[in-house]
């Protein structure tokens, strides 16, 4: 995807101001910089890629770029294995460790730029290149706050940037909530960092309200759009030194149009993928399979052999589809049922909360594997399934919780 032009930067007044540390008004236009860049996935690497053209392009803009990031790891599955085969048990040497991918430490390494990857800023302290301390630091995606001990250090302290039109969606899942909450419109922020918060720096540009009319469908779609948006503006304000004190107040509305309430962006957990049928419609399940899937409930069955149930999650593996032929089966919300056992195939349907039929496509019993969701349904006793029914139908044990 080729570049946006940089025509959609505005100024407008804010309504608050952070103090950025470790700026300064010296050698504005000839002092080259020496970066320190934060990153980790597929957003921060278009930056990254951007400012290393930059530096390549214009020599005395960017002398260096030092690159920052977590270390790969083993992935939970595989450290019990790893333990397993420790013990004396099934060890298997031959079987290569499954690691947890960090994409940007490739680029990186690909790019023959300089590589630190570490846990936690703790105790660290960023390198001296041959051509000096760093003096400007960049996050762009890397999840860890950059303390103020560290940008001190940067004489231009440190630039974010944020695929949101910010005060709006601060916080660590802005595209996810973007396109949660169904907000057509969309752009990008960039701002200085705060030393002991996230999203609470000034803002140096950001994207003109009402925002960008995005279109996407999902959380990488909406990446891939604003990606280069956010990496050319970077690189402009860098080649404006926009980031150098002091820097004028920009901003696309002050909180009046929204009583200075704005949605905040939290972290997707298993709360944002556990299915409230009593409140989500058919639409609102489905978008969130798109976006945040796979989805989960818990459901009751009943011990065989023993006169007693237990709960267990049901993963909604590979969601729903609607029933798009008319149903004349009318159970409750919520409330799984198991049809055509009659005839050569079986369905598992459950109906929404503004009477809307979804289908379950394969799922996938907690602990167990993915499968067709019939035969998930037979294997965990969900449901009094017997062929010699006198219904063609028949309901789970009880509703989902």
């Amino acid at each position: 995807m080729s570049l946006h032009r940089l025509s959609f930067l505005t100024r407008r007044p804010r309504h608050t101001s952070v103090r950025s540390y470790g700026c300064s008004t010296s050698n504005k236009v000839n002092d080259p910089l020496r970066i320190l860049f934060c990153g980790s996935d597929e957003f921060s690497i278009v930056s990254l890629q951007a400012l290393n053209e930059a530096r390549r392009e214009i020599p005395d803009l960017v002398t260096s770029i030092d690159v920052v990031c977590r270390p790969e790891k083993p992935v939970q599955r595989n450290l019990k294995a790893l333990r397993e085969g420790f013990n004396g048990c099934c060890r298997d040497l031959s079987l290569p460790a499954k690691i947890s991918s960090v994409p940007i430490a490739d680029v990186a390494r690909n790019l023959n730029l300089p590589l630190h990857q570490i846990d936690s800023f703790t105790g660290w302290k960023p390198p001296t290149s041959p051509w000096g301390q760093i003096n400007l630091i960049i996050a762009v995606s890397i999840g860890l706050l950059v303390p103020s001990r560290i940008l001190h250090l940067a004489e231009y302290g440190g630039l974010n940037v944020h695929p949101s039109m910010l005060p709006e969606f601060r916080g660590p899942a802005p595209l996810h909530h973007t396109l949660l909450t169904g907000r057509e419109t969309t752009g990008v922020t960039l701002q200085t960092l705060h030393p002991s918060s996230f999203d609470e720096g000034e803002i140096i540009a950001q994207t003109p309200y009402p925002g960008i009319k995005h279109g996407c469908k999902t959380v990488e779609e909406l990446r891939d759009l604003l990606a280069p948006i956010g990496a050319q503006m970077l690189v402009q304000a860098i080649k404006d030194r926009s980031f150098v004190q002091p820097i004028p107040k920009t901003g696309w509305r002050d909180g009046s149009q929204s009583n200075g309430k704005f949605t905040y962006a939290s972290k997707i957990g298993p709360k944002d993928r556990h299915i409230d049928w009593a409140t989500w419609t058919a639409s609102d399940i489905l978008r969130r399979q798109q976006i945040i899937g796979p989805l989960w409930n818990m459901a009751e069955i009943l011990v065989k052999g023993h006169n007693r149930s237990s709960r267990k999650r049901v993963i909604w593996d590979q969601g729903f589809h609607r029933l798009e032929e008319e149903c004349h089966i009318f159970p409750a919300t919520g409330h799984p049922i198991i049809v055509g056992l009659h005839g050569p195939v079986q369905h598992v349907y459950v109906r929404t909360c503004d009477g809307q039929m979804l289908v379950a496509r394969p799922v996938k019993m907690e602990g167990g594997i993915t499968d067709e969701a019939i035969h998930a349904v037979r294997r965990s006793n969900l449901a009094p399934i017997s062929m010699e029914a006198s219904h063609d139908f028949v309901p789970f044990h009880s509703p989902l919780e």
